[in-house]
């Protein structure tokens, strides 16, 4: 994990309690198992006061909504925060972003793998430094590396617009999501 501020962890409880109007559950810190299964194991152990404990998840931190309910959570859950940890924090906030805003995984059906694959392809990097219009900081940036003023004059290309230039990227195939740049294909 990157942190400990992005340590996921539910609070789970039973549905039979909270019927019988009671909040007692207990706070699971998902970085202490391998995998979902295990992790399950130890909620229904917590829970073995109970016939059959119906498990209830009452709240959470650091879980991506896509990847949890009140009742359930996710199969891909685990390799999410596990290739989400071997990320920069910046990479990983774009990671759920693209997954929760641009190609809606895991409904897509794609597997993680091939859903990171078009991350990394779709994925320009984060242009929202100091508050700063992020498709204008990455029109600067695409007209630069792209060379596209290359061998024009400096008294001309002092006239380039910019502004314009950026609005017509961002029409055409580029799309900014809190001051992260994916391309739209």
């Amino acid at each position: 994990m990157r942190n400990l501020e992005h340590i996921p962890r539910i609070y789970v409880g039973t549905y039979g309690q909270y019927n019988n109007g009671s909040l007692f559950g207990k706070w699971f810190d998902l970085t202490d198992y391998v995998d979902r299964k295990e992790f399950l194991q130890d909620c229904f152990e917590f829970h073995r006061n109970e016939l059959d404990p119906e498990l209830m998840f009452q709240d959470w931190e650091n879980i991506p909504d896509f990847l949890i309910s009140e009742c359930s959570l996710h199969k891909e859950a685990f390799a999410y925060f596990e290739a989400t940890g071997e990320m920069d924090d910046e990479t990983a906030e774009a990671f759920n972003i693209y997954c929760k805003q641009i190609n809606y995984w895991p409904s897509n059906g794609y597997e993680l793998d091939d859903q990171l694959e078009g991350f990394r392809e779709s994925y320009q990097g984060f242009f929202g430094v100091s508050g700063k219009d992020a498709a204008l900081e990455y029109a600067y940036q695409y007209v630069e590396d792209t060379g596209l003023l290359s061998g024009v004059p400096q008294a001309i290309e002092r006239y380039f617009d910019y502004e314009a230039f950026a609005k017509d990227l961002f029409l055409e195939g580029y799309s900014e999501h809190e001051g992260h740049i994916f391309t739209d294909y």
